[in-house]
């Protein structure tokens, strides 16, 4: 019998605490915190959930890059199926795939291993700046969030702690490592969970744009990836000079849609950034923008 080839890529960081898991396009970050002995199962527990993930989805890939619609057939698989449950609440007034949520589902999926199999003080998941956190009573996560993900950029903090029901933190935009059809380098998203903070940030990004403006290249994705679940729709490329004016009708576009998610309980706040201006979006001083970058708790969103 031939041996199966193994691709998934798992490795401890220098830094001894945090395991880095890599498998196509699937890379993340993983950081548990208890004891030893603990957090010994959690990655053991990660790994071997990391190692099947990516075949699931490919089996359900030719599902899960079209369009969700509300009342439609669902997949089979548990990461797929936190995919479409996530994004069928916009289905129904813009096209969405599960694809806009797969990092978040991916991190839930993972977390969710590791918090069944040992008991942690607090841990995390980063899927490329889409994190699934979870904290115990008493605990907290300090999270830092990114201006443009394209470059160090922190413009400010928030800190998430065991009392509150945030548990997931996600990045969408132009300037990431997936398309948008708008033009913020920069939205994240507070959530309860991973995967609907994933397909919201999407959806608010979208939302950041000036449709027609003779400053934005947009080309259809289908040029820059020819099996993307989008299609011909075209996305953005490039963004140009804009004036202030220009930058707050902009933003004001994308924050409306992110208090209108706010109010039905979809998402708990917003950072919404382009050229250097940030709006946000969120109830109390949820996001601050003192720097907490020296907190040994710090996560990148």
């Amino acid at each position: 019998m031939a041996k199966m080839k193994v691709r998934a890529q798992i490795r401890l960081l220098d830094d001894g605490r945090r395991l880095h898991m890599h498998d196509g396009p699937i890379d993340v970050i993983v950081e548990a915190f208890g004891s030893p002995a603990e957090i010994q199962a959690a990655y053991c527990a990660a790994a071997a959930r990391f190692f099947t993930v990516l075949d699931e989805l490919c089996g359900e890939l030719s599902f899960l890059r079209q369009p969700t619609r509300v009342g439609g057939s669902w997949p089979q698989g548990p990461v797929a199926r936190r995919m479409v449950a996530a994004v069928e609440p916009y289905a129904a007034t813009t096209f969405i795939t599960p694809m806009a949520a797969v990092a978040g589902a991916v991190a839930e999926e993972l977390l969710e291993a590791m918090t069944s199999a040992a008991d942690l003080s607090r841990a995390y998941v980063n899927d490329g700046g889409d994190i699934a956190i979870h904290l115990a009573a008493g605990e907290r996560f300090v999270i830092g969030l990114l201006e443009r993900p394209d470059r160090p950029s922190l413009f400010g903090t928030t800190t998430i702690g065991g009392s509150t029901t945030i548990r997931g933190i996600a990045t969408s935009g132009w300037r990431g490592r997936s398309f948008s059809f708008g033009i913020a380098d920069a939205v994240t998203i507070l959530a309860d969970t991973a995967v609907q903070a994933d397909a919201a940030a999407t959806i608010v990004a979208n939302a950041v744009d000036l449709p027609g403006h003779r400053a934005i290249v947009r080309v259809p994705a289908c040029e820059l990836q020819p099996d993307s679940d989008l299609g011909s729709r075209l996305v953005t490329q490039s963004v140009g000079t804009l004036d202030f004016k220009e930058v707050c009708q902009a933003l004001l576009g994308g924050a409306r849609v992110a208090e209108s998610l706010r109010e039905r309980d979809l998402i708990r706040a917003a950072a919404l950034n382009l050229h250097g201006e940030t709006r946000l979006v969120a109830a109390g001083n949820v996001i601050r923008s003192d720097d907490m970058s020296n907190d040994r708790s710090l996560v990148h969103a």
